[in-house]
């Protein structure tokens, strides 16, 4: 018995020292224990995977057509008053008169067809004397003005370049609130940038930016130096051009304003084939007519235009409107606001007659008005 005990013991103590043996020198041997987790790893998205989940082929297709857009001019430095005193001149003349400064800025500016005409904002090339453009890449281009449209803060430059890609055009009338929308360009000078967001309103006006307003609002981030960019759709379609934003800050707080790429599309083509923007025009200074304004006048309609005043010779004043009159349709469109009454009359081609419905005091009139064509803004330079 007491033999049999001693054989177990030399097994059990040979078998324990195997088991060590194999644990120290070979672990794989051993079988794991414990539940297997089994880990789903993603695959690497491929092109044209959907837009819910990526936006590389729109910013692929859009980015090449975003050019960066750098301004110089000469600015004078102030010089102090005493130096304009007629006695301080007559001994000194201008032997103190301070060098212009050269002052440099920059933008964005969207390529809009194969021969170099880049479509930006007025208020990024105006009063520069000179403009170059960074097209994608890298490559420097020197850039001219070809015209200018500041009512709706529009530019067409044209650059001497060669190999460029130009951007496609969306319906900007089809967009809507919810869109995703991405905004490129050149914010800070950093660099080409691309921001995303959704479309907040469209139609935005009346905010005193320009003269005709129908903004896209978007929350894409847009900041100084995006100005003249593209916001494209999900497709890497142009839908607008940036333009402004609202801010505290002087940055993005998520409200920006982008031109609608139908309206700037019209504009660039009249600039590029004409030399500028002809709007019909007819002479009035109005103001938008509210149910309190019209109470006080004591008027039998609550909306429409009044008119404020008329242009002596001008179109209107020849078609026989007075001031206190109240402007009900253009056309047989109703008229609910200035911005309205702008945008009707300048689609009409000057030396065309158009219908305007007016109430007079109690009295419901139809006029014929020859429209005649908008002066031009001038802007300082």
């Amino acid at each position: 018995m007491r033999r049999l005990w001693l054989t177990l013991a030399q097994t059990v103590t040979v078998a324990l020292a195997i088991f060590l043996l194999i644990t120290l020198f070979r672990p794989d041997w051993i079988p794991a224990r414990g539940r297997v987790i089994t880990v789903k790893e993603a695959s690497a998205p491929a092109i044209g995977t959907t837009l819910a989940s990526t936006f590389r082929s729109a910013v692929e297709k859009a980015m090449p057509a975003v050019v960066n857009i750098y301004t110089s001019r000469d600015v004078r430095a102030q010089r102090p008053s005493f130096m304009d005193d007629p006695l301080f001149r007559r001994f000194f003349g201008d032997e103190f008169e301070a060098e212009p400064e050269r002052a440099t800025s920059l933008g964005s500016g969207v390529i809009i067809s194969n021969e170099g005409y880049i479509l930006t904002n007025n208020h990024v090339v105006e009063s520069a004397d000179q403009i170059a453009v960074v097209l994608s890449g890298g490559r420097t281009a020197p850039a001219q003005v070809v015209g200018t449209d500041p009512e709706t803060d529009l530019a067409v430059l044209k650059a001497d370049a060669q190999d460029i890609s130009a951007i496609t055009f969306a319906d900007s009338d089809r967009i809507e609130i919810g869109d995703v929308v991405l905004a490129i360009g050149n914010p800070f000078g950093v660099g080409q940038t691309v921001t995303m967001g959704i479309v907040s309103a469209t139609g935005r006006s009346g905010l005193g930016i320009n003269t005709f307003e129908n903004f896209i609002q978007t929350d894409a981030a847009i900041n100084p130096g995006n100005s003249g960019g593209a916001l494209i759709d999900a497709a890497g379609n142009l839908v607008g051009i940036n333009t402004a934003i609202f801010s505290k800050t002087g940055g993005s707080q998520g409200i920006g304003f982008a031109i609608p790429a139908n309206l700037a599309k019209q504009v660039m083509q009249q600039i590029i084939e004409q030399g500028a923007v002809v709007r019909g025009w007819i002479g009035v200074d109005v103001q938008d007519l509210n149910p309190e304004l019209a109470a006080a006048l004591r008027l039998d309609v609550d909306k429409g235009v009044l008119i404020a005043g008329v242009l002596r010779g001008g179109p209107a004043d020849k078609a026989g409107i007075h001031p206190g009159d109240v402007l009900l349709t253009v056309n047989g469109q109703e008229l609910t606001d200035t911005s309205g009454l702008l945008n009707s009359i300048s689609k009409v081609p000057p030396g065309q007659t158009t219908s305007i419905t007016l109430m007079r005091e109690t009295q419901r009139l139809t006029v014929e008005v020859k429209v005649g064509r908008r002066p031009r803004l001038r802007t300082p330079r």
